[in-house]
């Protein structure tokens, strides 16, 4: 703990007749321990990596206010977001060219817009750091189970940005801005049991690195584009850009639908519209809901904030205040995209060691030389733990993780993890340890869908999919030849998308698959408030032919910050051997998924890490001996009485073969429960 920066403490915020108690503690998962900083020198990428223990971020809530949240940083005086209750939001921030005791205090409807000027007074207050060494109980976050491992990409535009003349040109300043802005973004996601911790950020301080102009639509694809480069030098899950430039119309961040961990797709682009990071962080997160297959908000779906009180993250369209919570339709769009089989890359438990903060017992993160850790003694309910000293009680062989049970570990073969859509393969405890295996997937190119689809980070992407996304029960594909006619026009209601002027493409007819999708559908109109249909007919082989598409308008107040919904998805089948990519059909590549099938003596399927995943009743690590089945990477599987009692007596028999008749009875017991 560091004197500059407390670990925890707590703030006393005064305000004409309002007085606020702030506890606080620094947000440990906030940078990763890889966390590396980039700028550009003589062209070339510097990468400087620090470990930020003693950093200047800060969640926490409101003594007395049981729904209220924090979200602050103490780097330049205090600057942050006190959330009271759905009514009462406040902004803290210094006085520029004061000392940092003194601040401005205001309620966030009466924020300043674009320009820095407020048609509201403010309340000028005095603060105080007092008690750090005490601390009340706080909830934990050990228990969450996603991390988006984010990288923050500022444009040369956002370094050079006379807007806002704190950080131009200041390396550091504007550091510190984005860092402000990733602890929003991860406040906002923990509410739905998401981290998003910040492993990468990067300043293009000496021109763009990739094409950024007023069209959104081909900022987001170079972005996208060159994010695929950066991934060969810096790991991450998802990456944002960060711009100054203002794009057409009143869009202010774009990204695809259901991108996350696409090699191609888990990214956006974000304008800083506010003089206040507040403003960036709530588009950010809108951006990233996208990104985890959330859709604009219809009327009737935000019941959790008005829009007095800024409304939820994933409306249309955002304005003062600035939203700070998800509707039910967002955490409902959110399950409907884990069960199909999305966010692949986020189930895995992390590395303590990728956590930064430092190593204490009662931080409730079970670190290394501890065997459990439960918070502070005030703060524990775990009953297997001992908070003093973070050892397991007498008996207790574990303390966390969902292989554990009434302090307990699970039998091995216990399910921990269930396959989560075609794509997904399931996971059991391994007997030995308290936490489930790693996630794995089929590999990319395996065959679901009875063939008519292939595998695609973990999700199976059809037409048909997608007919019943946008038309809803019943709806199916339409005729080959309607993809082809309507999506050689090259219009808003057949392409296969923009151009980097913002144009449409003509679909040359090998990729019209892959271009505006075409279905059929009994349904008056598509789902969507601001979706409308396009039909067309056309006539093929002397029949009349009706083709369903969609075309999706910008309301007046959207923010249009989505590419066209009615385009077919990347990794979805074209052909044979072929996939949607940069809305062409395009070979693709499953060298790796014919070697590794190879291997797996035709008694099984390949996993995301290469390796073979058994069929009930054979072995790893090749699938050639007799055995439970799963693979090296799963845990072991274990089936039901019934099934393991005759697979224990097949085994016997089939070294004792003497024993004909009995070996016959069980070969067929077995084969009934496969």
């Amino acid at each position: 703990m560091t004197d500059l920066f407390p670990e925890r403490g707590e703030i006393l915020v005064s305000a004409q007749d309002l007085k606020l108690v702030l506890q606080v503690e620094r947000n440990l998962e906030l940078l990763g321990y890889d966390f590396t900083e980039t700028h550009y020198e003589n062209g070339l990428p510097v990468t400087q990596t620090s470990n930020h223990t003693d950093h200047c971020f800060y969640h926490g809530r409101v003594r007395g206010h049981a729904d209220s949240w924090v979200a602050l940083s103490t780097c330049f005086g205090m600057r942050g977001l006190i959330v009271l209750n759905s009514n009462d939001t406040y902004y803290l921030e210094p006085i520029g060219g004061q000392e940092v005791l003194h601040h401005t205090f205001y309620r966030t409807e009466d924020l300043p817009v674009k320009t820095g000027t407020c048609g509201h007074s403010h309340q000028t207050g005095h603060i105080s750091l007092f008690s750090v060494n005490r601390i009340f109980a706080f909830s934990q976050v050990g228990s969450m189970h996603l991390y988006v491992r984010l990288d923050l990409i500022a444009s040369w535009r956002f370094f050079m940005s006379l807007q806002y003349r704190k950080q131009n040109k200041d390396l550091d300043k504007t550091k510190m801005r984005i860092m402000e802005i990733a602890n929003y973004v991860d406040k906002f996601y923990r509410e739905l049991n998401i981290r998003v911790p910040l492993i990468g950020l990067e300043v293009w301080t000496e021109h763009d690195q990739c094409i950024i102009n007023e069209e959104p639509n081909s900022t987001l694809w170079s972005f996208l584009q060159w994010r695929q480069k950066l991934k060969s030098r810096k790991k991450h899950d998802n990456a944002q850009l960060l711009t100054g430039v203002i794009f057409k119309g009143t869009t202010i961040g774009m990204a695809p639908l259901e991108g996350m961990c696409s090699h191609e797709n888990s990214g956006g682009i974000n304008v800083d519209h506010s003089e206040l990071p507040i403003g960036a962080a709530a588009t950010m997160a809108h951006e990233i809901g996208h990104n985890f297959g959330m859709g604009h908000d219809h009327e009737g779906c935000c019941v959790e904030a008005t829009a007095d009180q800024g409304g939820c993250v994933m409306a249309a369209a955002t304005g003062h205040p600035f939203p700070k919570v998800f509707s039910r339709c967002s955490k409902k769009d959110l399950d409907n995209y884990f069960q199909k089989g999305g966010g692949m890359c986020l189930f895995n438990m992390p590395n303590m060691k990728d956590l930064v903060g430092g190593k204490r017992c009662g931080n409730g993160f079970v670190e290394e030389g501890e065997e459990c850790d439960c918070g502070e003694p005030e703060e524990c309910t775990n009953d297997c733990c001992h908070p003093s000293n973070c050892t397991l009680k007498v008996d207790a062989q574990c303390a966390h993780g969902v292989c554990c049970e009434d302090c307990k570990l699970k039998q091995a073969g216990t399910m921990c993890r269930g396959a989560a859509g075609a794509c997904d393969l399931p996971e059991y405890c391994t007997g030995g340890s308290p936490y489930c295996p790693s996630n794995v997937y089929l590999l990319d190119g395996s065959s679901c869908q009875h063939g008519r689809a292939y595998c695609y980070n973990g999700m199976c992407l059809t037409h048909e999919q997608q007919c019943l996304q946008l038309w809803g029960y019943g709806a199916q594909p339409a005729h080959d030849a309607c993809f082809q006619d309507v999506n050689a026009a090259g219009n808003a209601f057949g392409n296969c998308g923009k151009d980097s002027h913002g144009n449409y493409v003509k679909c040359e007819k090998i990729d019209a698959k892959c271009g505006k999708i075409q279905c059929h559908s009994a349904a008056k109109k598509p789902k969507g408030t601001n979706a409308v249909s396009i039909d067309t007919t056309i006539r093929t082989d002397g029949i009349e032919v009706k083709c369903r598409g969609t075309y999706v308008y910008s309301t007046q107040d959207g923010q249009g910050d989505l590419p066209d919904p009615g385009l077919v998805m990347t990794g979805t089948k074209c052909g044979e051997g072929k996939v949607c990519k940069d809305r062409r059909c395009q070979n693709a590549s499953f060298t790796e998924l014919h070697t590794c099938i190879a291997r797996c003596h035709g008694h099984g399927v390949c996993n995301s890490n290469g390796n073979c995943h058994c069929n009930r009743g054979w072995a790893p690590p090749f699938c050639e001996k007799p055995g439970l089945g799963g693979s090296l990477d799963s845990g072991p599987v274990q089936y039901d009485s019934e099934f393991t009692f005759s697979f224990q007596y097949f085994i016997t028999r089939l070294f004792f073969p003497g024993l004909k008749p009995a070996i016959s009875m069980l070969v067929e017991t077995f084969q009934e429960q496969i």
